[in-house]
């Protein structure tokens, strides 16, 4: 049978004592309570079999055994300082901009993939629009961005692309002689400007019912029945309706999805490929 491993904190406890001669300045040390240390020494003396501090009235001092101890008790706390130093030293940080119009539903699926790529991989997400994350990986405060192709750009990698339709709520009937009412994000928004564009060249009168800073909160205008908005499918619940061709719009075009990434070790390829490989799996029709 394994036997039961001894209690690294009240090692730690034991060597405090030891050094400092005084449960009350280890109490301080340790931020804790006399009582709190005084159980975790009679918990560890009990583990072992022996007494390692002799207590009188004046002074603390080390019984023979606990002498004895002593050396191999910071032997393995020093083991376990390093252990935990490259431990965490071995957690590289990778910072990624997903586009709010990209990241969708499926992120916590997406980052799962990521963490099974590598568990002791240290990953920080931010949400935001693609010109705001772009701009701040040019100032190299993002490793990656994943966004939808934005205008001006020529770099980044094609890692999937996806189709866009006008999306309505079941039950909502456009307004005769009214304009078509959009709900979108703000400027600069591609999207936004992509669909505006594809309205005006097809002659359709429009104006804007909702402006909302975020694809939920444009997807939960939708879904109230404002309006219309030119999304994704997978941006939406299952119950929104495709109403493009029902009302005579222009098709609208499958956009790419783009990786921007700066030069990468192998342990951040190897998770923005995890990350790239699911983009493409959700991002099917």
């Amino acid at each position: 049978m394994t036997e039961r491993p001894l209690d690294l904190d009240a090692v730690r406890t034991f060597v405090h004592i030891a050094e400092l001669g005084s449960f009350t300045r280890t109490a301080e040390t340790m931020m804790t309570t006399q009582a709190a240390v005084s159980l975790k020494l009679k918990r560890l003396e009990e583990r072992l079999g022996c007494r390692l501090i002799e207590r009188t009235p004046r002074h603390v001092e080390l019984s023979a055994q606990g002498a004895t101890f002593l050396q191999h008790a910071r032997e393995l706390l020093e083991a376990h300082d390093r252990a935990f130093a490259a431990f965490a030293a071995a957690r590289q940080r990778l910072t990624i901009g997903i586009s709010d119009h990209v990241a969708g539903p499926e992120l916590p699926e997406l980052i799962a993939r990521m963490n099974l790529q590598d568990s002791q991989l240290l990953i920080e997400i931010r949400i935001g629009s693609s010109s705001d994350l772009l701009q701040a990986f040019d100032r190299r405060e993002l490793d990656a961005v994943i966004a939808r192709l934005h205008a001006g750009r020529s770099d980044g990698e094609v890692i999937a692309e996806e189709k866009i339709g006008w999306f309505a709520a079941p039950n909502w009937q456009p307004r005769a002689d009214e304009p078509l009412p959009l709900a979108t994000m703000p400027p600069p928004c591609g999207v936004r400007n992509m669909a505006c564009e594809h309205l005006d060249t097809a002659g359709v009168a429009w104006m804007e019912v909702f402006v909302g800073g975020g694809v939920a909160a444009v997807s939960a205008a939708v879904m109230a029945g404002l309006g219309i908005a030119a999304m994704a499918r997978r941006m939406l619940p299952s119950d929104a309706v495709e109403v493009g061709q029902k009302l005579g719009l222009p098709d609208l075009p499958r956009l790419p999805i783009l990786l921007h990434a700066r030069d990468r070790n192998d342990r951040s390829r190897a998770a923005l490929a995890a990350l790239s490989a699911a983009f493409r799996n959700v991002a099917r029709d």
